[in-house]
């Protein structure tokens, strides 16, 4: 067993869904009733000042479940999916020396795979090589370098989006460093005899002319709820870096704000942008091929 990957057993339960879904209220209620943690599996509710945007768990609802894995870095900070499994297996094995369930709550795919997967070991990273591709996403754009690794590696380009410069950035190491023979997932180990994968996980479901319908009301409510100010504040704060400042929401609150766009602008393309991001989690759900899914 990797010394990155957490034991799951029959004491972990993993609940997902698409953005929207109703994971969080669903999540507390489980949570009550099995005596369980929740351990968050959302790559924006990681960072501190971002609440909104992400619909983290308010206060009143960490009081009635116990939660982790929320606010561990400031916005600006890089935080990859192998710093989240390394929490994770810290925050699992803690509820287990204190007799409690662990429940799982999120919508991040890549998260949820590195938990029951784990994560290749590939390349370090090469500090000359990222120096250069990051000169050249700035003087290209991600969308130029995500053409680019499509050409090399077609396979890492399709688990990635045209304005995730990070991961792109990332697949472009790996992809130079290994070579084109490299033929495993660029980040998640697929030998299903590693998987440990025992526990159920859950998919709430709904259809998409509702869980459209649902998208646009709370995107309606995020910026009636001040996400404009809220990432003034933590641009203030913390500044946002690269990652953070892709998440939807966040984004279109940061071009508003430089009055690139207007803001029933930045609230229609955050609710065409959430749309696509539920699109692509239920793409990604249906991989889990022994998940049970829970119609709303």
């Amino acid at each position: 067993m990797s010394a990155s990957m957490p034991e799951l057993a029959s004491d972990c339960i993993i609940l997902t869904g698409p953005t929207a879904s109703g994971k969080t209220a669903l999540g507390i209620r489980l949570a009550r009733r099995l005596n369980a943690d929740i351990l968050s599996a959302d790559s924006v509710a990681v960072y501190r000042g971002l609440n909104i945007g992400s619909a983290k768990p308010t206060l009143q609802e960490q009081a009635e479940s116990p939660h982790h894995l929320l606010d561990l870095v400031d916005p600006a900070t890089p935080f990859t999916a192998s710093d989240w499994l390394l929490a994770a297996r810290k925050v699992i094995q803690d509820c287990r020396d204190r007799g409690r369930r662990i429940l799982v709550v999120g919508g991040t795919p890549l998260y949820l795979r590195c938990l029951r997967d784990g994560l290749d070991d590939f390349a370090p990273v090469n500090p000359s090589l990222r120096h250069n591709l990051t000169h050249e996403l700035n003087r290209l754009g991600p969308e130029e370098l995500h053409n680019k690794l499509a050409q090399s590696r077609p396979d890492l380009a399709a688990t990635i989006h045209p304005n995730d410069s990070k991961r792109i950035i990332r697949a472009l190491e790996i992809a130079e460093t290994a070579g084109p023979d490299h033929k495993r997932s660029w980040t998640l180990a697929n030998n299903q005899e590693k998987r440990l994968f025992p526990c159920p996980i859950l998919v709430i479901d709904h259809p998409r002319i509702i869980l459209n319908s649902r998208i646009n009301q709370r995107v309606e409510a995020m910026f009636e709820s001040g996400i404009v100010e809220e990432t003034e504040a933590a641009e203030k704060q913390y500044g946002i870096g690269t990652t953070a400042a892709q998440a939807a929401g966040y984004k279109e609150s940061l071009a508003y704000i430089r009055g690139e766009i207007n803001k029933q602008e930045a609230i229609s393309k955050t609710k065409q942008r959430t749309r696509q991001l539920a699109k692509r989690q239920r793409t990604w759900f249906r991989s889990f091929s022994d998940a049970v899914w829970l119609s709303a």
